[in-house]
């Protein structure tokens, strides 16, 4: 597949500084961020980039006041002591210090899945029938208004953490249990059957450009933390459909994104229903994995740009005159 990207705006290293590898932390979804983190590093330093790994924002912050950080490369995944809800986009954004990724706004609406589903259906955009279930709600009630089956999971997590697929009634108290584990609120949603597709949106130039789909087929029933992260037999087919259904879920991601008020580079996951084709918006990570098994360097890859160039591009987008979404 031919995408045009525009030319690399820095080519010195040396227009990066130091760069602080930010990941780890003491969020649910540290180790996968701890992976990630050293792929990143691994990449930045193979180009000639002055990169250092920070675990966590306490040690960041530390780093920060002693004079060794002019930009950071955030690869902490979560909330609670991760990256993505927003937290630590403020307190870089008070320091002064440029960083990847969302900004304050983006980071905090795409982290809660219950509010990103209110921009988007405000916005004309389809995602999955949902009740936020309150503590001490019917629970029951609420799956018998939605529909069985449903998905239950906490609204402020990732990689598939605290997430269980509920098939009949009888399952619902345990999936409860499951997602009161963490902390926030509680997303109860239609569970769509068909197709499960994500789409990477990149920088480019001064604007973005949605990478082509993948369709992830686990071996397995469903696509969960260990499908993920350890199997090696989930296929990735790339791109994930084809002509105008291509294009089509492309474009739904990309207005996605910008709906959601993200930046610099993201990943939109989508389902497509299998009778309909109707596809339907489930949420935005905004600092995707980049381990061996992630999604968005697998896409990069299906466009000519390998890890270490993905890597590059989306630390450029820190530095003066990069996209606006």
């Amino acid at each position: 597949m031919s995408l045009q990207f525009a030319p690399l705006r820095v080519t010195d290293p040396a227009v990066f500084g130091r760069v602080a590898v930010l990941m780890g932390g003491t969020s649910a979804e540290r180790e996968v961020s701890l992976d990630s983190g050293r792929g990143v590093l691994e990449a930045l330093r193979s180009r000639g980039v002055e990169a250092f790994a920070v675990d966590g924002i306490p040690a960041l912050i530390e780093a920060i006041q002693s004079g060794r950080v002019d930009r950071v490369f955030n690869i902490l995944h979560g909330n609670k002591g991760g990256g993505e809800d927003g937290v630590l986009q403020g307190v870089l954004e008070a320091l002064g210090v440029p960083y990847t990724g969302s900004d304050v706004l983006g980071s905090a609406l795409a982290m809660d899945k219950i509010r990103t589903k209110q921009v988007w259906l405000a916005e004309g955009l389809p995602t999955p029938r949902y009740q936020r279930i309150a503590k001490g709600e019917d629970v029951h009630a609420a799956a018998q208004k939605i529909g069985l089956p449903v998905i239950i999971k906490p609204s402020s997590e990732g990689s598939s953490v605290g997430v269980s697929r509920v098939l009949k009634d009888a399952d619902i108290d345990e999936a409860v249990d499951l997602a009161a584990r963490y902390p926030g609120e509680m997303l109860m949603e239609q569970m769509v059957i068909g197709d499960e597709l994500t789409v990477a949106v990149l920088i480019n130039g001064e604007g973005y450009t949605a990478l082509p789909s993948i369709r992830i087929v686990p071996k397995g029933e469903w696509y969960d933390y260990h499908a993920k992260y350890i199997a090696d037999d989930t296929q990735y087919l790339c791109p994930g459909l084809e002509g105008e259904d291509e294009a089509r879920i492309r474009d739904f991601a990309m207005r996605a994104f910008v709906a959601a008020g993200c930046k610099g580079w993201g990943r939109v996951d989508v389902m497509r229903d299998r009778d309909s084709g109707q596809l339907y918006l489930i949420e935005v990570n905004t600092a995707p994995g980049m381990t061996s098994h992630s999604l968005v360097p697998k896409a990069a890859r299906q466009v000519g740009i390998e890890y270490d160039e993905l890597c590059w591009r989306v630390l450029e987008a820190t530095v003066q005159g990069g996209a606006t979404a």
